[in-house]
């Protein structure tokens, strides 16, 4: 913060606006703060306002959130494991004048650090990037229209609109509330919400807790909803005078444990000190930080640090840890065995050491992270990458996710008329467009196209002399949050889908809630509301119509939970009579005509309320308003599925992942969309009464089965329909029984403990709760269910690309360590070994030659077959049975073949003679040496280079890495050349090493070796025979997972269809027999 603002704020007084106002907001009227804010209640602000106004007062920010911080980046590239090791080997090697390898050490140290900050700083400037995306938005009306906008984005004179589990952007004067109240507990410590007013006017001196015309930044909705103006963002806000207490950063010191009375011994100051200690030494090793996939490397990069120092050791013992007596004598001399054997101890221990692991893990964990928001799923937790890979069930929601969201009423039901019906619109807001058709029969009496056989009638037409439909539009317009208008001959719609649709469908027959409560002299004033609630699925308002003097009751909500709130109902020719089970029972055969059209079926109802209750009286108790009630007919909403939706669920089925349809909606309903996306067979003839009813039940039915009777199902519910948030908890418990892994999708408040108990939490970033964000791992930002398959594919492919990229790192050091514990058995006329690798050449190999080609797996593409394959095991890990080999099989291969290649040239063309101290310095007699070391030293570049292309694909030939492909010969070039980062590394892998190899000085003083002929030969060959062995490896390896494959029954299914993968284990022989084995039986979904 600046000089200038905080000058600024030190003159701001509690309650004003960012620019001051006469008085504060809580000590003035609403219409007041409009006037003087320079706003609009109707349409907010327009947006280049709103632009101006964030240039004039800044973003909406307590500049509490950590920026990236170079100097943090900087110091966690030099205060780590991996740079430590590498500092110690520098040290020892200034320590024993050895010049060379230790300036060379200290530059590979300097890369290092460089490459390491600049990768990290652009995956911390990704992640900040998405955590900006992530963070609070708002709801707010710039030209009329409701939009989402980050918080930040917020400025004074927004017209911010909020609703129950919605954070409070920024400090608000009130000037509508229904039912609104907000948890302070962060400002002003009251554990109890605080009911909100809009027409109270407070004096300027009244303190914060006592505002109620006013909600505050960063408080949360609680209950009901509130529309306000921003007067004061960012700093000025109430939580910005004590940004300060919010900045303070915790304590890394264990606390010391004390006993009631408040006294501790000297031995808990001792254990707190040593357990701090401990902390300490684990983050800076990173045990105990990051992600788990991060600790664990992290572990073991320490494990292999142990390694090498027992390899240095066994250096040290093989040659009789230097003790000869010429070392006292001539302790300077830069050739004796002392610092040979060091040297070498040194270069043994580094081979070990995996110095790129954690910076490539980072990396390739940043780009997946921005590769997921380019396909709309915004990742919250790191943790979430690894777990995307492992998902075997997905239980989503319907509405909105699904489908599309975009609800249409199509069919309205009036027990005393008949059946309304709405024509094909293309503008869904409009309620111009669309003819109105008019059936006399009861949905559950009509045939599909009966409604089409009539003409259309005009509203006026359908509106006369028909006080049953006059009193259904009452209810549909007013138990309605929805606002629907005409602005410069365009329909504007803001709220939620279904509310919209229902109030489209009233505004069809000028029954428009906006229109008769607003203005100078309203016909009708709302005083209380009763929000939508997941438990008791009602929401119900009471409305006092002003002409009349009479209070009334108007409900929506599921038919069942309705028609138990109802005692009355108006029949054709009989008037209002007693709602008996009779007439409930046909009331739910239309509905179940209404949901077998895919059609989303709600219920209204009203009646007349006590006239003596007004505004400002203490809220009547819920129960008591929404009983005995007047139904007044159904309302049927059309919400079609996503276009995508039916192939998405496909290709989970195909990827060996089940999907869960976990909705409000009737069964009816739920059935019928869940049949036409795939969630459920198509031939659900084929299965047994006990398997059918077990794919589709209600929330009731689940809840009342205990844990056991749960487990005993055939099958866990791939529908289950009026579904409450408790049952969403049971369901993902149920799961985890049978050893299943899941994601869970949620919006709302109460699905905050599901999305928490999930091992995905996935809430919907369009229309879900502030809190459902929170308690979420990753956020959709379309809603979209194809997002989800899109997050577990990208999940699949960073866990792939982290495996490849391991495995290339360990089995290029396995190869390493081999070469010189096996070289150790090369000595020289001292009796000194001589090793076949000079510590620069390891440090050049580790650093450069593997390091960027590891990156650049990191960023390798999604294999053809990732999503036909069955979800990982997280048990497992990265860390497989076959990884394990492969790293032992490359290793072992690559040194074999190094070791050779040392031997061929020395032994096989040479005279064998290892010479004198060729450790060092370059003579005549060690040339022959100075040469088998280039070759080797070339060998294993271009091996490690060439294993980097290999890994793209573990199993799959270099040559066949598409198996559909056409291009027999040439399909090679195009898998190398797609991923231009591993390319290029590699090929300045294989450049780089001429010049390391012929330039003098570096050569022979450098890198310790001398320029080679005749020896690229034997590197030539050296290679085709490390491409056979891996490619003939490939093949084994082929041909066994195809043999297990057999023998577990895999090859059949991977023959089968889609459908039958899914389903087949619960489907009927044609004689009606089950045809389930045994084991299929126990199998679960």
């Amino acid at each position: 913060m600046g000089q200038k603002e905080t000058d600024t704020l030190a003159g701001h007084v509690s309650g004003q606006a960012n620019k001051p106002l006469t008085k504060p907001a809580h000590a003035l009227p609403y219409d007041t703060v409009i006037e003087e804010i320079g706003t609009s209640s109707d349409d907010g602000l327009r947006e280049a306002e709103a632009k101006k106004r964030i240039d004039e007062y800044g973003p909406n920010e307590l500049g509490d959130a950590d920026p990236v911080n170079v100097g943090k980046i900087l110091l966690n590239q030099i205060a780590n494991a991996m740079t430590l090791v590498l500092v110690l080997a520098m040290a020892v090697s200034f320590g024993i004048k050895s010049w060379i390898e230790g300036g060379v050490i200290a530059g590979v140290i300097g890369i290092n650090i460089v490459v390491g900050f600049v990768q990290e700083w652009k995956a911390a400037k990704t992640m900040d990037s998405l955590r900006s995306l992530s963070s609070p938005t708002a709801v707010v009306v710039r030209d009329g229209q409701a939009v989402t906008v980050p918080t930040r984005e917020v400025v004074p004179g927004d017209m911010v609109e909020v609703k129950t589990g919605d954070t409070i952007p920024a400090d608000m004067r009130i000037i509508e509330a229904m039912n609104f109240e907000t948890d302070e507990a962060l400002l002003t410590g009251e554990s109890l919400p605080v009911e909100k007013k809009s027409d109270e006017v407070f004096e300027e001196d009244t303190g914060p807790g006592d505002r109620l015309n006013v909600a505050y930044s960063s408080s949360t909705v609680t209950k009901g909803r509130a529309r306000g103006i921003v007067f004061a963002t960012g700093m000025y806000t109430e939580i910005g005078a004590i940004a300060a207490a919010l900045r303070s950063q915790g304590s890394n010191r264990r606390p010391v444990k004390r006993n009631e009375e408040g006294k501790a011994g000297p031995h808990r100051y001792v254990q707190a000190a040593a357990l701090t200690g401990y902390d300490a030494v684990g983050r800076f090793l990173g045990i105990n930080v990051g992600t788990p996939l991060q600790k664990k490397l992290s572990r073991l990069a320490v494990l292999l640090f142990g390694v090498a120092c027992v390899c240095a050791i066994i250096v040290l013992a093989a040659n009789n840890f230097a003790q000869y007596p010429d070392v006292v004598a001539n302790p300077l001399d830069t050739s004796n065995p002392e610092q040979e054997v060091a040297i070498y101890a040194v270069a043994t221990g580094v081979s070990m050491i995996p110095a790129s692991l954690i910076v490539v893990l980072t990396i390739t964990m940043a780009a997946g992270t921005k590769r997921m928001v380019e396909r709309n799923v915004i990742v919250r937790k790191l943790d979430a990458l690894e777990a995307l890979g492992g998902v075997t069930d997905i239980c989503s929601d319907k509405t909105g996710t699904l489908t599309q969201g975009k609800m249409v009423a199509k069919k309205a039901w009036i027990p005393s008329r008949g059946t309304y019906s709405v024509g094909e619109s293309s503008k869904p807001v409009d309620p111009t467009q669309g003819d109105l058709l008019f059936n006399e029969q009861a949905p559950r009496e009509m045939r599909e196209g009966d409604a089409e056989k009539n003409e259309g009638q005009s509203a006026e037409e359908l509106l006369h002399e028909n006080p049953d439909l006059e009193e259904f539009l009452k209810v549909a317009s007013m138990a309605n949050l929805a606002t629907v208008y005409q602005h410069d001959n365009e329909w504007i719609a803001r709220g939620d889908p279904t509310e919209i649709a229902i109030q489209v469908l009233a505004t069809r027959f000028s029954w428009n809630r906006r229109r008769r409560t607003l203005g100078e002299h309203p016909s009708w004033k709302q005083l209380a509301e009763f929000p939508f609630d997941s438990d008791v699925k009602k929401m119900s308002v009471i409305y006092r119509e002003e002409n009349a003097g009479k209070n009334f009751v108007f409900t929506k909500g599921a038919v069942e939970r309705i028609i138990g709130s109802c005692t009355k109902i108006n029949i054709k020719g009989d008037g209002l009579v007693d709602l008996t089970d009779e007439i409930r029972d046909q009331i739910l055969e239309n509905m179940e005509a209404i949901a077998a059209l895919g059609l989303r079926c709600l219920a209204l109802a009203s009646k007349e309320y006590d006239s003596s209750f007004k505004d400002g009286d203490e809220v009547p108790d819920r129960a008591k308003v929404e009983e005995d009630l007047v139904f007044r007919g159904l309302v049927g909403l059309f919400d079609p599925p996503r276009p995508e939706s039916a192939g998405a669920v496909r290709e989970c089925h195909q990827a060996g992942i089940a999907v869960h349809m976990l909705t409000g909606d009737h069964p009816g309903t739920a059935r019928a969309i869940a049949a036409q996306v795939g969630i459920l067979p198509s031939h659900m003839e084929r299965l047994s009464k006990e398997v059918a009813d077990s794919m589709v039940m209600t929330a009731s039915q689940f809840d009342k089965l205990s844990e056991d009777e749960i487990d005993q199902l055939p099958v866990l519910p791939l529908v289950i329909a009026r579904c409450a948030p408790q049952t969403k908890v049971r369901m993902i418990e149920a799961l985890h029984r049978r050893g299943k892994f899941c994601a869970m999708t949620g919006d709302g408040v109460n699905d905050s403990p599901s999305l928490k108990r999930a091992d995905v939490g996935i809430a919907m970033g369009e229309s879900g709760s502030d809190v459902a964000k929170d308690a979420s791992d990753i956020i959709l930002t379309d809603d979209n269910f194809a997002s989800i398959l899109n997050a577990i594919e990208e999940g699949r492919r960073m866990f792939d690309n982290i495996q490849k990229f391991i495995l290339h790192v360990l089995a290029v050091n396995v190869a390493q360590a081999c070469v010189l514990l096996i070289g150790l058995a090369f000595k020289d006329t001292r009796g000194l070994s001589v090793f076949p690798l000079s510590p620069v050449e390891i440090m050049w190999l580790i650093m450069i030659t593997s390091g960027f080609p590891d990156m650049g797996l990191g960023f390798e593409r999604a294999s053809p077959d990732i999503m036909n394959r069955p979800p990982v095991s997280l048990k497992t890990g990265v860390f497989t049975f076959e990884v394990l080999v492969d790293m032992l099989f490359y290793g072992l291969w690559t040194a074999a073949l190094v070791l050779g290649a040392f031997s061929i040239v020395v032994f096989g063309f040479g005279d064998g003679s290892l010479g004198d101290a060729c450790n060092a310095n370059w003579t005549p007699d060690c040339e022959l040496v100075f040469r088998a070391r280039a070759c080797a030293f070339a060998s294993l570049t271009w091996f490690a280079l060439f294993l980097a292309w290999q890994m793209i694909d573990m199993r799959r030939s270099f040559f066949r890495m598409q198996p559909g492909s056409t291009k027999y010969f040439t399909q090679w070039f195009h898998d190398v050349w797609r991923n231009q980062f591993l390319f290029w590394a590699i090929i300045a892998g294989f450049i780089t090493i001429f010049p390391i190899v012929y330039i003098p000085v570096i050569n022979r003083r450098v890198f310790v070796h001398s320029p080679i002929t005749w020896e690229w030969g034997v590197v030539f060959i050296g290679t085709l025979l490390f491409f056979l062995g891996t490619e003939c490896w490939k093949f084994a390896k082929r041909v066994f997972f195809r043999w297990q494959a057999k023998k577990n029954g895999q090859g059949v299914w991977a023959k089968q269809d889609i459908e039958s993968k899914a389903f087949g284990m619960y489907y009927q022989d044609p004689r009606g027999s089950d045809s389930e084995s045994s084991d299929a039986a126990e199998q679960k979904v």
